[in-house]
């Protein structure tokens, strides 16, 4: 084995450098999270751009309302994924700023702190965005609890009845 991969200084790194690279991943999968998101709410504004085009005067607003909000939505999830994947490189720039500096035998403790906060105010302001998206999601939402329920009852069954 190489000396060089012996030294208790780059054993140390790898070390340390193996908490990054478990948020590297949970990052990850918060950007896979991101895009099937952003990927749905593209397709359902393609559907109802469709609907649009052959839907009466009287329903153009309320779709035209509903795109509006897609559009808003679509913006804060592409905003929370471009935030996700700077928070990305900006943990891989510090997994290699904290290797250059034991290769170079230099000390970067300051450049690696400051690239990691960096790293994790870009995480926080997507996920800020992404709760954001998610709130205007529920909030356009809507569900009539008519149509959930039995047609024949209007209100919903009582917890424990055998009308199931």
């Amino acid at each position: 084995m190489d000396a060089d991969l012996q030294n208790p200084s780059i054993a140390h790194v790898i070390q340390l450098a193996v908490a990054p690279v478990f948020l590297l991943t949970g990052v990850a999968a918060f950007i896979g999270v991101i895009s099937n998101r952003l990927g749905r709410i593209v397709d359902r504004a393609r559907d109802i751009e469709k609907l649009l085009l052959s839907a009466s005067p009287a329903r153009t607003e309320a779709l035209r309302t509903t795109l509006r909000n897609l559009a808003k939505r679509a913006r804060l999830a592409n905003r929370a994924l471009s935030l996700c994947v700077c928070c990305a490189v900006l943990i891989c720039a510090d997994i290699v700023v904290l290797f250059v500096g034991t290769l170079a035998g230099e000390r970067f403790g300051s450049i690696v702190a400051v690239v990691f906060v960096l790293a994790m105010l870009a995480l926080i302001a997507a996920l800020l965005l992404f709760l954001r998206e998610v709130y205007l999601a529920t909030r356009f939402l809507r569900i009539d609890a008519s149509e959930v329920y039995a047609p024949e009852s209007s209100t919903p069954p009582k917890p424990g009845s055998d009308s199931a």
